[in-house]
């Protein structure tokens, strides 16, 4: 699978000839603003379902996914851009192009929070990778506040199963939108971290960002 298009219908040659002097800039960026103005055609003419884009962070890269109706995806370096594409083709459209633009706000947001700037998101969420009870549970959790933790018996007595420890701990380890949806914050009983989508070393280093965590 190409990572910048699945299904995408190119738009004419006349959309992709770079404006004004791009013939004069080095190979790569003659090609990156190639790429740019094929992505926004792309947007503009409604050929994609989803664009996606990456942010550099002190977890590594991540990936940032949008649909027109939000945030979709976010994904770890660790879990392969390829296979974060894939899901993306799959679950919700073959229609997805490398679009940053569509992903800046997001962007920002992030590397505003991982710099300290920024403690709660502000960002229109697509919801459609989860559903049912484990959405109630990542709902749930996106209400904890920044430097606070909760257990996973709380939140799952919190939508009303106090018996539903493991499921709930499944729906935030399989949660589609880390670090926006703060899964990091749920913790164990008694106390000790629990599992994590992108490992336990990057939810203790993002609880201690938050001051929770030495």
């Amino acid at each position: 699978m190409d990572p910048d298009q699945h299904n995408l219908e190119h738009p004419g040659q006349h959309d992709l000839e770079p404006a004004g002097d791009a013939n004069d800039l080095p190979s790569a960026e003659r090609l990156d603003a190639l790429h740019a103005r094929l992505a926004a055609a792309a947007v503009a003419e409604g050929l994609i379902d989803v664009g996606f884009g990456a942010v550099d962070t002190p977890l590594g890269e991540l990936l940032l996914a949008a649909t027109p109706v939000g945030i979709v995806r976010v994904g770890f370096q660790g879990e392969g851009e390829e296979c974060v594409l894939e899901e993306l083709a799959t679950r919700v459209s073959s229609r997805v192009l490398r679009a940053p633009a569509l992903v800046e706000d997001a962007r920002r947001q992030i590397s505003d929070y991982f710099d300290g700037r920024r403690r709660a998101f502000e960002l229109a969420l697509d919801w459609r990778l989860t559903r049912g009870f484990r959405r109630r549970v990542l709902e749930m959790t996106a209400q904890i506040p920044y430097g606070r933790t909760q257990s996973y018996r709380q939140v799952a007595t919190q939508i009303g199963d106090p018996a539903a420890v493991r499921a709930a701990g499944t729906a935030l380890a399989t949660n589609p939108l880390p670090v926006i949806v703060p899964c990091h914050r749920v913790l164990r009983s008694d106390g000790a971290l629990g599992g994590y989508r992108g490992g336990v070393d990057a939810k203790r280093r993002l609880l201690a960002l938050e001051g929770q965590y030495a």
